[in-house]
């Protein structure tokens, strides 16, 4: 482990003053963390960040970032933020729309003291519109998003994803667009080498996020008066049961994927004949009739062990995988441990985490720094000031 950002990225020597809680807002800024740039959390002396009461998720949030505990209720906190706000390339912040401006803290009070400053605000419904003082959280932005209106079963019932999705998606359209913004010139104060542009506001809706990769999917059943029939279910892309009670995905979209299946357990099912017809072998025969195809395969499937079924699926090259609904399983998965995904950036007791999902050719240590206790770094922070 080393605590040197990485020299090749373009973030690294860019400052973010981080005013966010919870998850959007410290996913967004953990991602600038990973690839170098210098995060430093603000948090109130009060207890900070309410996410802190969990602490398996908030250190994967918060690690390569520092901490420094201030009041912005009280003038001398805000003269303090105003004043490290000099030597910052960005910040980012979560409350809702006006909250910092009441503050004195908002877009016109920082771009009077660091023109270059950018400024990336992430609330549930955006700074403008009828929806934009209203209290939000992930499920509301999905019911708003279309997500609830594409089918993803053969009954056509949609339940909740348990990942966040609906945060997740903003604070992914954050970083990109911070990263965006850092890189063009603008950011940093006249003394600190950030270039030339001016700085801005970078409005960022969770709710616009998620509905931006929802709208995918849902804009085209415009006028489409039974959604299941729009071919976006299919029978042979699913989960099923086996045997002795495993679960695998399997996902034969493409038709040479099909045949492959049906050619290799024709001999093995001789009571299923319709194994052994070309009748499903196109794509949009095999959707139309996705309820026969569905039952033909569950029934198959719950004939073998989880075993046998891994065994024949590798041998064809089938699209398949286990499907793991214990956590323990991520990290036993020899995929994921021979790219090593997870480390431990506190040691052998902590609960691990994932690295940064890329992997660079010239290299990026992710676990640098394990995430700071509340005002960890506030003296040294001062200090500098």
């Amino acid at each position: 482990m080393t605590t040197t950002p990485p020299r090749w990225s373009a973030l690294t020597g860019k400052r973010v003053l981080d005013l966010s809680r919870l998850l959007p807002g410290p996913y967004a800024t953990s991602m600038l963390a990973d690839l170098g740039a210098d995060v430093i959390k603000v948090e109130d002396p009060a207890g900070g960040d309410p996410l802190r009461f969990a602490p398996p998720l908030f250190d994967t949030l918060n690690r390569n970032k520092r901490s420094l505990a201030l009041d912005l209720r009280t003038d001398h906190g805000r003269e303090t933020f105003l004043r490290l706000a000099r030597t910052a390339d960005a910040v980012v912040e979560s409350f809702r729309p006006g909250v910092l401006d009441r503050l004195g803290l908002g877009f016109d009070a920082l771009h009077a003291v660091n023109p270059r400053l950018v400024l990336c605000s992430l609330t549930g419904y955006g700074q403008t519109g009828p929806y934009a003082t209203k209290p939000g959280h992930e499920l509301n932005f999905l019911g708003l998003s279309g997500f609830f209106a594409v089918p993803g079963r053969l009954d056509g019932t949609v339940t909740r994803p348990g990942v966040r999705v609906g945060d997740m998606a903003g604070a992914m359209h954050a970083a990109l667009a911070l990263t965006a913004a850092l890189g063009g010139g603008g950011g940093g104060s006249e003394g600190e080498g950030g270039g030339g542009g001016e700085g801005q506001h970078i409005d960022v809706s969770l709710s616009e996020s998620v509905t931006a990769w929802c709208s995918l999917f849902a804009l085209p059943l415009l006028g489409v008066e039974d959604p299941l029939a729009a071919g976006l279910v299919q029978g042979d892309n699913d989960v099923f049961t086996t045997a002795d009670g495993h679960l695998l995905s399997l996902a034969t979209f493409e038709d040479k994927f099909w045949h492959r299946l049906r050619t290799r357990l024709t001999p093995e099912f001789p009571e299923y004949p319709a194994l052994d017809s070309p009748a499903h072998d196109r794509r949009a025969d095999r959707t139309a009739a996705k309820e026969e195809v569905h039952d033909l395969l569950v029934n198959v499937f719950a004939a073998r062990d989880h075993a046998w079924w891994s065994q024949v699926l590798t041998e064809i090259d089938a699209p398949w995988a286990p499907v793991f609904t214990r956590p323990d399983a991520l990290l036993t998965d020899p995929h994921t441990t021979a790219r090593d995904l997870f480390g431990k950036p506190d040691g052998d007791g902590a609960t691990p985490q994932a690295r940064f999902p890329v992997t660079f050719g010239a290299g990026l240590d992710t676990f640098r720094r394990p995430a700071p206790a509340l005002g960890e770094h506030t003296e040294d922070l001062l200090d500098e000031l």
